[in-house]
């Protein structure tokens, strides 16, 4: 059965991934990228996380390491980044990349040409929450699916999709967040221009990979990173405050010691 997938015009570079990271398997990857580096991956309990900076936009790169054409459907926060549906991943539209290419993905598509960033922002504030749908908030996950042989692509009509562009008045990333879980927002506007093509992929995906984020005091409650030791711990510094020491005269910083 052939599915319709979505090829980005202009961000589609040849790219062929050196070594192996947790968001990688069977020759394709996944990567986090944040100010245009990718983030540092935290193994834990056979899951990969990534700590969210709270504000920050970030993209989405994807990787095939292979020779031959594949479909990704890649959702954030359980939403489908090219139509922000929850479906299966057989069933979602996807980004199709040609043998050895990656392609940067850095926001939700809005349109045939445009796109709105996503940023880390609270659950409260999240493109999730505004959808009303919240169930799959704080991870990232990329399915890739092979082409079965023979196929060949044909080009359809690529039309902006109306109905996502009437949510650009979502929260935006200058939003103020509230002390809570991250999740991602959908923010400004950027170029990203795309076509629709037919492309015939195997039933299952090649592989599956996942990424799971959160904010310092969310990693650390999980374990995935460590609890500051009690001597770096702004509370227990605070307790441990006397309030008086005998140290002499008040130094003067205008003054050059000796």
């Amino acid at each position: 059965m052939r599915s319709v997938g979505v090829l980005a015009v202009l961000a589609v570079v040849g790219f062929l991934a050196e070594g192996s990271s947790a968001g990688s398997g069977a020759g394709y990857s996944m990567e986090v990228l944040v100010d245009g580096r990718p983030a540092a991956e935290l193994p834990h309990a056979g899951k990969t996380y990534i700590e969210a900076a709270r504000g920050r936009e970030y993209a989405v790169r994807l990787t095939n390491g292979t020779g031959g054409r594949v479909a990704v459907a890649l959702a954030v926060d359980g939403l489908n980044s090219i139509d922000a549906r929850r479906t299966s991943s057989r069933e979602a539209t996807k980004w199709i990349l040609g043998p050895y290419e990656s392609i940067v993905i850095e926001g939700w598509q809005t349109s045939g040409s445009t796109a709105r960033r996503f940023f880390f922002t609270t659950e409260e504030r999240s493109y999730g929450a505004w959808l009303g749908r919240t169930e799959d908030l704080g991870v990232i996950t990329a399915a890739f699916f092979r082409e079965r042989p023979g196929c060949l692509s044909r080009d359809l009509d690529s039309r902006p999709d109306s109905r996502m562009e009437k949510r650009a008045d979502a929260p935006s990333a200058q939003a103020a967040p509230k002390e809570e879980n991250a999740a991602t927002g959908i923010g400004r506007e950027t170029d990203h221009r795309v076509r629709r093509v037919e492309f015939d992929e195997e039933d299952a995906p090649a592989a599956v990979v996942s990424l799971r984020y959160g904010y310092r005091a969310e990693l650390t409650a999980l374990g995935v990173l460590p609890r500051p030791r009690w001597d770096d711990d702004p509370l227990a510094r605070r307790e441990r405050a006397s309030g008086f020491e005998d140290t002499g005269y008040a130094p003067d910083p205008y003054r050059r010691r000796r």
